[in-house]
């Protein structure tokens, strides 16, 4: 249906379609200094604007929701495809505020302990 309009036409539609990825989506990448906002997500990939992206993105990314640090993926694979440019990653390392326990603890553990009197 959309072969048969003008291409200046095809082109506003796809603009806005872009927007209105780009504005209703929070998540967004970054690349040393560069942010790239997030279009699509999903488990082993996500589609960045390719306007606004570089041609390749590969090597590990911090990924944002707002100011939120939530990831840090690597990325294996990129290539463009119909104005995005689409990214595989091998592994999303969820982000957290304290550092990994190497052991299992207990529920009943002590909180703390008291200083001897």
């Amino acid at each position: 249906m959309l072969e048969f309009l003008p291409t200046h036409v095809r082109d506003g539609l796809e603009a806005a379609r872009k927007r209105e990825l780009r504005k209703r989506s929070r998540l967004r990448v970054q690349v040393g200094d560069a942010v790239y906002p997030v279009l699509r997500f999903w488990h082993d990939g996500f589609a960045l604007d390719a306007d606004l992206a570089p041609g390749k993105l590969r090597g590990l990314v911090d990924v944002f929701d707002g100011s939120r640090h939530v990831f840090q993926c690597l990325i294996v694979a990129s290539a463009n495809e119909d104005g995005e440019l689409l990214c595989e990653f091998k592994r999303a390392t969820a982000v957290t505020d304290r550092p990994a326990l190497d052991y299992l603890r207990d529920e009943n553990a002590p909180v703390g302990y008291l200083p001897r009197a």
